[in-house]
């Protein structure tokens, strides 16, 4: 199957955007029964990733460790565009995941979503979506 693009726009400097429903409309618009997705985005300072979707206090503490633990603005940084902060925090993040889905759902847990991670926006970013469909769906 061909690749599918689709463009976000992150609302802030550091953000997790969920975009679990644009990849489950993907299945559903595609017609997919079963197979592995596999989800990139080509952004240096940003990335993919699951976690909690129930309680939107799990994205703040994850903000909040992230800029504790690697400030905006630290003294050692020798990248001279101000974004040395945004690629240490993309690089604790992988820009692509693999996922599972069955009977045309992602398998995620009943707590888990899938999240655009923004670390230098607030910006429009692009997301590319694989499908790989089993032989037998």
């Amino acid at each position: 199957m061909k690749t599918i693009s689709f463009d976000i726009r992150t609302p802030s400097r550091n953000s997790f955007m969920d975009i679990t429903d644009p990849l489950q409309s993907i299945l559903r618009e595609k017609g997919c029964k079963s197979g592995i997705m596999t989800v990139f985005t080509p952004h240096t300072t940003a990335g993919i990733t699951i976690n909690e979707n129930a309680d939107p206090d799990v994205q703040h503490d994850l903000k909040y460790k992230l800029s504790e633990m690697i400030p905006k603005d630290e003294a050692a940084y020798r990248h001279n565009e101000g974004n040395s902060d945004s690629h240490l925090k993309s690089s604790l993040f992988s820009p692509s995941l693999s996922l599972i889905y069955e009977n045309g759902r992602l398998l995620l847990g009943i707590w888990q979503a899938v999240y655009f991670a923004e670390f230098d926006g607030p910006r429009t970013r692009k997301v590319h979506v694989k499908i790989i469909e089993d032989n037998n769906s």
